[in-house]
């Protein structure tokens, strides 16, 4: 049976891992194999669900299902499936990615044992640096994550646009030391890819790979979802927070720059969470009880408006409104959505950039009187936090871990500012 050119692995192996991710509680991983059979597989004949070419994954869902409570494995390690007699594909799994990919090379369909508990750890109350890479050459200093809330995270799937440098980065490092496998989804592929050998060669396992992505072309997202499940089985948690920024009056800023800017952090997002939301909810139609989350990384210019800065906090003010949106709807899925809303990343390119960075942008447009130098404008931003500094990687990352922590919780908007901008 001749399948078109979609995908095949992007529809099964997340729909294999819902099955393992239903039946074990926990996180798991899936790598696809060669199209063979697999003695002690458990095997499904999807021909049923093939229509015009294309798989039904609602129908592939309910065939998988079956054939699992047939051969009563309750957490196999090997699903085979075929089409009209004819092998389509394996797919293994197991408890990290590196694990699934050694199960594909010895061909072992032996089912998964039942996980050892974790170990109990009392809350860190460090407080921790401000940073998440140091002259040690630490992935995560001690206070980015503390052990109870690396738990959270623990071996589960995530995609983080943007990953590859500023607050993305700081992201990146925190899930991955924190025991996630994250794709680096961004742009800038070769920094991507940097940032995933340093990782991997730092925590000693395949923690972090480096996906292209440009989230303003939706083929762009698509493919990068795809690829994803492709490589992992799935997603758990989808951080959208690649942005850009081109501070301008109303009465200056010409419309290219307006909509380059809002182009990137309000319809990139929708473009985002529409395929990363596709996936999670393919998984989640053999593990109906697994949450799932997406994540926008906001700011608080989406809480208060920017002088001078329209397209960016108009975006973002957007943005949480998708954020409540996407909410709304998805929670049929088990997808939570929720936005952390960060100040001022001072030390990330975003304002720091010698060139293009904010403090330059804003001596410029003379958006801070009296401001002679950029030394000038940080002070300046500095003096209206209460805090008296800028927003860190680790302040972003507790939030996160809040997030995704917190199962009765969907549609908000959480400020990490400082005390600048406060709930009311």
């Amino acid at each position: 049976m001749k399948l078109a050119e979609k995908s095949v692995n992007a529809i099964l192996a997340p729909l294999v891992r819902g099955l393992g991710l239903h039946a074990s509680g926990e996180a798991i991983a899936v790598v696809p194999g060669p199209a063979e059979k697999i003695p002690g597989a458990l095997n499904a004949d999807i021909g049923p669900a093939v229509r015009d070419g294309l798989i039904d994954e609602e129908a592939a869902a309910v065939i998988l299902q079956d054939a699992a409570a047939k051969t009563g494995q309750r957490l196999p390690s090997c699903a085979a499936f075929e089409a009209a007699g004819e092998p389509l594909g394996t797919y293994w799994m197991d408890r990290t990615l590196d694990a699934a990919r050694a199960r594909v090379k010895r061909e072992d369909p032996a089912p998964l044992a039942a996980a050892a508990p974790l170990a109990a750890t009392a809350p860190s109350t460090a407080a921790g640096g401000h940073g998440t890479g140091n002259a040690a050459g630490e992935i995560c200093p001690s206070g980015s994550s503390s052990r109870s809330r690396a738990d959270v995270v623990r071996n589960r799937i995530a995609l983080v646009t943007g990953g590859a440098q500023g607050f993305g980065e700081e992201i990146v490092r925190g899930l991955a030391a924190s025991g996630a496998l994250v794709f680096i989804a961004d742009l800038n592929i070769k920094g991507a890819e940097e940032l995933a050998e340093k990782i991997n060669a730092a925590l000693g396992k395949t923690s972090a790979l480096a996906l292209a992505l440009d989230v303003s072309r939706e083929e762009s997202a698509e493919a990068a979802v795809a690829a994803a499940a492709e490589t992992a089985g799935g997603l758990d948690l989808l951080i959208s927070n690649a942005g850009v920024l081109k501070a301008g009056s109303v009465l200056e800023q010409d419309v290219s720059s307006f909509a380059f800017t809002t182009g990137i952090n309000y319809t990139g997002y929708f473009i985002m969470a529409k395929y990363g939301g596709l996936l999670m909810r393919r998984q989640n139609r053999n593990a109906p009880f697994w949450k799932t989350d997406i994540i926008q990384i906001n700011s608080k210019s989406g809480l208060e408006g920017s002088n001078k800065n329209g397209a960016y906090a108009g975006g973002k003010f957007g943005g949480l409104g998708l954020t409540a949106s996407f909410a709304l709807e998805l929670i049929e899925y088990n997808i939570k959505v929720n936005a952390v809303c960060p100040g001022n990343f001072f030390d990330g390119p975003l304002w720091s950039d010698s060139e293009k960075g904010l403090f330059v942008q804003y001596l410029k447009a003379g958006k801070v009187k009296g401001a002679k130098t950029t030394a000038d404008v940080k002070t300046f931003y500095e003096e209206k936090v209460p805090m008296k500094r800028g927003c860190t990687g680790p302040d972003v990352m507790r939030a996160i871990y809040y997030i995704v922590e917190q199962e009765y919780e969907t549609g908000q908007a959480v400020p990490v500012t400082g005390g600048q901008v406060m709930l009311h």
